[in-house]
């Protein structure tokens, strides 16, 4: 028990130090950092980075089109929030009880940064011995630098990382039922969550395909072992109860179809190159070549080492985001990192990375000190967000 104890607050620490370190410079108003211009006005640029005043909204309507339209002046639809699923508004309007929404929404993406990090760390552990295992779990404390900052302001997804990789753990020892509950979690947080009932759904079939079985009638409910696997089934119900609710709330079970262009999926694929598409709005975009290369070798180092579980997932993850044309692509494809480190970890642990690692962690403090800067959401007046 005391070696729990003792590896959760290592956990915590790894979680917590790098982020207090990114709100460092805001919370003391310095003006520049690293000859790099500053707000200087505090936390108040924490909070109100994208999208976190848009969950606070929800959290403060519950997605109720009448208050939403007579309290905040967004020039966006009602219908637009509906695309920021339910879970992660209604825990912020739980902690709000006790303090003001904008630090309830700090506090629970805090507490999910650090659920991500320890499931990560009792993910990577079934790979490498204890001391790699904690290695890389600092480096995904800051890496890739863009989950490093989702971790430092309000959103959602570190609740949804920490979700899946939770769900795809269970999942992998068999434990069906903390597979579906984390799975429905993640489901209730972010929509691409049931791409996990699909890729549960694709795993459970390769037998029948690899032994060239038809896929149909009872067979196909033995293969599927519905007396144990059953419980997978709560992530599309989950679904169905974020529909339910928004039709109670916006009066149209379909309102997440009707939530204007979050939905950024377009055909044929690499539309992300498209500089002129509404979400991408420059041709500056080779690095989305190196995220493409990343995410392609890694899925195929996963199926070569026959971790089909973790390679399943992160095929139909990979798959979806080559359809994505948003210029935040690395954005969308955290998911599917964590189980990226498992494909490279005999990479990631040798000499020279490490090595390198105390390079790159100085950029990466940096990039995130000048993207929170400027990605913030004009507000002039924050009394309906309290």
């Amino acid at each position: 028990m005391a070696g729990k104890i003792k590896n959760l607050v290592a956990v915590a620490l790894i979680s917590l130090v790098p982020t207090i370190l990114i709100w460092l410079p805001f919370f003391l108003r310095l003006p520049s950092f690293w000859n790099i211009p500053l707000p200087t006005n505090g936390l108040a640029t924490i909070v109100s980075n994208y999208d976190g005043p848009l969950y606070l909204v929800a959290a403060k309507t519950l997605y109720n089109k009448s208050a939403i339209e007579a309290n905040f002046q967004f020039p966006l639809p009602a219908e637009y929030y509906t695309a920021h699923f339910p879970l992660f508004p209604l825990l912020i309007r739980l902690v709000g009880v006790v303090t003001n929404y904008p630090y309830a929404m700090l506090i629970i993406t805090l507490l999910s940064s650090i659920l991500a990090i320890h499931f990560f760390y009792k993910l990577i552990g079934k790979y490498v011995d204890k001391k790699d295992a904690f290695f890389l779990t600092i480096l995904f404390s800051v890496f890739p630098a863009r989950w490093l900052i989702v971790r430092s302001v309000g959103g959602a997804d570190p609740l949804f990382v920490a979700s899946i990789i939770a769900s795809i753990y269970y999942f992998k020892e068999k434990r069906y039922l903390y597979a579906g509950l984390w799975g429905a979690v993640a489901q209730l947080t972010k929509s691409p969550g049931i791409l996990l009932f699909i890729s549960y759904f694709i795993f459970l079939l390769i037998p029948f395909i690899r032994r060239k079985i038809a896929v149909t009638g009872n067979k196909l409910l033995e293969n599927l072992d519905l007396k144990r696997t059953y419980p997978l089934l709560l992530i599309p119900l989950a679904l169905l109860a974020v529909f339910g609710f928004y039709k109670i709330t916006q009066g149209s079970f379909l309102a997440y179809f009707h939530s204007g262009d979050n939905i950024h999926l377009f055909f044929p694929p690499f539309q992300i190159f498209n500089y002129s598409a509404p979400w991408v709005g420059t041709f500056w975009l080779e690095e989305v070549i190196f995220i493409y290369l990343i995410g392609a070798v890694g899925v195929y180092r996963l199926f070569a080492k026959q971790e089909y579980e973790l390679a399943t997932f992160s095929a139909v993850f990979f798959f979806l985001t080559l359809f994505i044309a948003h210029r935040d692509l690395m954005r969308y494809s955290l998911p599917l990192f964590p189980f990226l480190y498992v494909a490279f970890a005999d990479v990631l642990i040798k000499k020279e990375f490490k090595l390198a690692l105390i390079i790159i962690v100085i950029p990466i403090y940096l990039f995130s000190l000048s993207f929170i800067s400027q990605n913030v959401m004009p507000i002039s007046n924050w009394a309906p967000f309290l």
